[in-house]
C-alpha cells in the first residue's frame, strides 16, 4: 500500500529540518552563558576627586539568568557589588565606584544602618557569576586595584521624632512633627520620609533655616500630615520615618523611628441656617448688670433665646442705647475629627467697648469660635464664644501640656448665642453686624464669614441717633 503523498511529503520534510538542527549544533555549538566580561582600567581611586573615580565593568549573558558580582580582599573579605538579580540575555555596561552592599568592620559601632559602602583599599579579585533557570552556570574572575579611597561615612549621630504620637488635625495641639538630626559631614542628599501603605514615600519638608542643604551639622525637618496643604494625613496608625543621607561617593547610611498618628484629618465645620433664608437670628433684650463679665469676673450667662425669629425678617434691627443686640445661631461638625474650642461659653455678654480678651479668653492656635463683628468693630470678631455649651463638648487631657482641652464631636450640632450690649452710638449709624465662624490661627472660611448680615440702628432715648 503507497502512503499518501501528503503524508510522504511531510516527513521528508520534518526529516530535513532534524538533520539541519543537528548539524548547526555540531558546526556550531552554543555559546558560553558568559561572553567577555571585565574593567574598563585595573585601577580606581573613589574619592570624588575626578581621577580614576570609576571603572566600567562589561559583560555579556547569551541566555537569561541570575547574576551575581562580588569582590575579595587579600585576607579573604568578601562584598557584593550585585547579589543574585535577574538579568535577560544580552551586552551590559555597569558603573562601579568602589560601593558595595553595607557592611560593619570588626569592633566597629555605628548609629543607624549602613546601606552602601566604599570597600576599603586593596587588591581585590572579582568574580561574576551566572545561573540559568535549568541550573547551567559559568563564571569569570579578573583583580581590581582600590587605593586613596578612604572616606568617613554620612552618620547621622542624632535622630530623634518629637512628638512621637501626633494628630494632625489642626487643632493646635501635637499638629506638627519635628524630626532632628545631626550630620557629622557634608553630604549630597538628605532625605527625609514617612512609609506610607505599601512602602509609599511621604516626603517630609525641611524647614527654612541658616544652614545649606546638606551642610554639616543639625537640620530640622517638620511634618503636619499634608494639612496644611488639604492633604488629607495618612490613616491613624503607626509608622516608620526614615532619614536617608548620602555622601559624594555613594555611601549611605539610614536611620528609622516610629510616628504615630492619632485622630488625624481635616477638620470642617459651618453655621447652619436657623430658618429658611435666615441664617443668625438677632435679637434685642434690655440689659442687666448681673449679665456683667470681666476677666476676674464672669457675669451670669444669658438664658438660651427661645423666639428670637420674631425678627428674623426685618430689615433692620434697632436697639435703645444700653440694650442689648441678642444673637443665636446653629455650628455643625461636619468633618471626620473633633474640632476644639475655647470660651467664653455660650450666653456671655459683651460691653461694646470690650475684646474676648477682657473676658479672659485669648486667641488660641487651633481653636473654633464664633464671633460677631459690626462694621466699626477695630478689630476682627472682637466678640467670640465657644461653638457649644460645656455639656455638649467632650474632655480630653493632654498629658504633655498637663492641660484639658474640649471637644465638639464629628457630626455633632450646638446651638450659641450670645449679647453684646450697645452702649455707643457710633459714627456709622446704622451699621452692619454679622456672625463667623473662626478656626483661629488658621482661617475663616469663605462660606463661614459675613453670616447673617444685618443693619442694627443704635438709637439713643434722649439724644437720638447718630448719622
Amino acid at each position: 500500500m503507497r502512503l499518501p503523498r501528503l503524508v510522504t511529503l511531510f516527513a521528508a520534510a520534518f526529516g530535513a529540518v532534524t538533520v539541519l538542527a543537528v548539524g548547526s549544533l555540531l558546526l556550531r555549538p552554543p555559546l558560553p552563558l558568559i561572553g567577555a566580561a571585565g574593567f574598563d582600567r585595573p585601577t580606581i581611586s573613589p574619592n570624588a576627586d575626578g581621577e580614576d573615580d570609576i571603572a566600567v565593568f562589561e559583560y555579556s549573558l547569551s541566555r537569561p539568568a541570575t547574576v551575581s558580582l562580588s569582590l575579595t580582599s587579600e585576607p579573604g573579605r568578601q562584598f557584593y557589588f550585585r547579589q543574585r538579580q535577574a538579568r535577560d540575555d544580552g551586552e551590559y555596561r555597569v558603573l562601579f565606584s568602589g560601593i558595595v552592599d553595607g557592611f560593619l568592620n570588626d569592633g566597629e559601632v555605628v548609629y543607624g544602618e549602613i546601606e552602601r559602602r566604599l570597600i576599603p583599599n586593596g587588591n581585590y579579585s572579582w568574580l561574576l557569576e551566572a545561573e540559568t533557570d535549568d541550573g547551567n552556570s559559568m563564571s569569570a574572575h579578573g583583580s581590581l586595584l582600590v587605593e586613596a579611597g578612604d572616606t568617613p561615612l554620612p552618620i547621622m549621630s542624632e535622630f530623634s521624632i518629637s512628638p512621637a504620637v501626633f494628630s494632625p488635625n489642626q487643632d493646635g495641639i501635637a499638629d506638627r512633627v519635628g524630626i532632628n538630626i545631626y550630620l557629622e559631614k557634608d553630604v549630597e542628599r538628605l532625605d527625609v520620609f514617612l512609609l506610607g501603605a505599601e512602602g509609599l514615600r511621604i516626603p517630609i519638608s525641611a524647614r527654612v533655616e541658616e544652614r545649606q542643604y546638606g551642610e554639616a551639622g543639625r537640620h530640622l525637618f517638620d511634618y503636619e500630615g499634608g494639612i496644611d496643604l488639604g492633604v488629607d494625613p495618612p490613616p491613624d496608625g503607626t509608622y516608620t520615618v526614615a532619614a536617608l543621607a548620602q555622601d559624594k561617593v555613594g555611601q549611605r547610611v539610614r536611620m528609622e523611628g516610629d510616628l504615630t498618628i492619632k485622630t488625624g484629618g481635616k477638620p470642617f465645620a459651618e453655621i447652619k441656617p436657623q430658618a429658611p433664608g435666615v441664617d443668625v437670628a438677632f435679637a434685642v433684650q434690655p440689659y442687666d448688670e448681673n449679665w456683667f463679665s470681666h476677666a476676674g469676673n464672669l457675669g451670669d450667662l444669658l438664658p438660651q433665646p427661645d423666639d428670637t425669629l420674631s425678627l428674623a425678617y426685618s430689615q433692620q434691627i434697632t436697639v435703645p442705647l444700653g440694650d442689648m443686640l441678642v444673637f443665636r445661631l446653629t455650628v455643625e461638625n461636619y468633618g471626620p475629627v473633633p474640632i476644639r474650642t475655647s470660651g467664653p461659653a455660650p450666653g456671655a455678654v459683651y460691653q461694646q467697648d470690650q475684646l474676648a480678651g477682657a473676658l479672659g479668653y485669648f486667641d488660641e492656635s487651633g481653636a473654633w469660635r464664633v464671633g460677631i463683628q459690626c462694621e466699626t468693630s477695630i478689630t476682627s470678631f472682637p466678640y467670640r464664644w465657644a461653638v457649644a455649651r460645656d455639656e455638649l463638648l467632650q474632655e480630653v487631657y493632654d498629658e504633655a501640656s498637663e492641660n484639658t482641652y474640649r471637644y465638639l464631636a464629628p457630626g455633632a450640632r450646638a446651638v450659641v448665642w450670645g449679647a453684646i450690649r450697645m452702649t455707643e452710638v457710633k459714627a456709622r449709624n446704622p451699621q452692619n453686624c454679622w456672625a463667623g465662624l473662626i478656626h483661629e490661627d488658621v482661617a475663616i472660611s469663605l462660606r463661614n464669614n459675613h453670616v447673617g448680615m444685618r443693619s442694627i440702628m443704635v438709637v439713643d432715648p434722649e439724644g437720638g441717633s447718630a448719622s
